[in-house]
């Protein structure tokens, strides 16, 4: 006697797509290790989000050919990468500021290998990964991008998603929104920088003999740290506006 299917065809294309448009979110998002795991995790971490999501979708996408079918997934993996990038500027900003910060602290002499990244890195963009990881989930930022795919899958079903110079405007805006958060970082230590800077240039000029030049590093690397250490307070505020604004941005891209 034949065992019939109890999934339909369209179901399996559906399922298809959604889970098309989950690998494209994890390609981007910045979840520490994740990256650099097995692979078996990640497929199965993106096999179970996609089967938790399928039941959003409201209307299954009817049997397509074959040309029709290497569109929607192109698509499809489109729209996961654009959500993945635009979360992962969160990160970027806080990356930028700490590689401003270890360049004029005179931290980029004595670098390490990320292991996020696999690049050389300074021990500043290194703790800056993991406050920006560990904010990322402190404040439901993970959730909220579940909830985002589940209405996306509701207002826009597999096979649907279209890219829009609105979508591709919203993204560069994002981009140029972590360049804002990494400045606002940045910059106030920067100015303490400049004057230690300052401070010891016009001594030495005063006192030519004195040799100043092994007391500039320890004074900035202090000088940051501390000035660091004070405006640490301002990471997760900071945070949670840049990540309130992706949030809406992703939002109007995907109606």
């Amino acid at each position: 006697m034949p065992i019939e299917s109890a999934l339909s065809a369209s179901t399996l294309f559906g399922f298809l797509l959604v889970l098309t448009r989950v690998s494209g979110i994890f390609a981007f998002v910045p979840m520490p290790g994740f990256h650099n795991a097995a692979a078996v995790p990640r497929v199965v971490a993106s096999l179970a989000l996609a089967v938790a999501l399928l039941p959003a979708v409201q209307k299954a996408p009817a049997q397509p050919t074959l040309g029709l079918m290497i569109l929607w997934i192109a698509a499809e993996a489109m729209f996961g990468i654009l959500i993945g990038l635009c979360v992962a500027f969160l990160t970027e900003g806080f990356l930028l500021a700490m590689q401003i910060l270890g360049l004029q602290a005179g931290y980029s002499y004595a670098s390490t290998v990320d292991p996020t990244s696999q690049a050389d890195s300074s021990i500043l963009q290194v703790a800056a990964q993991l406050i920006a990881s560990l904010l990322f989930f402190v404040m439901g930022i993970d959730r909220a991008i579940i909830r985002l795919m589940a209405g996306d899958l509701q207002r826009q079903p597999p096979g649907s998603f279209a890219t829009t110079p609105a979508a591709v405007e919203a993204l560069i805006h994002l981009g140029g929104q972590a360049f804002v958060t990494g400045l606002r970082l940045a910059l106030p230590v920067v100015a303490l920088l400049l004057l230690v800077d300052v401070t010891l240039a016009l001594t030495g000029r005063i006192h030519a003999q004195l040799q100043l030049l092994s007391l500039a590093f320890p004074a900035k690397m202090l000088a940051a740290l501390a000035l660091l250490a004070a405006i640490a307070g301002l990471f997760p505020v900071l945070y949670s506006q840049a990540a309130t604004h992706t949030l809406e941005s992703l939002a109007r891209m995907t109606r």
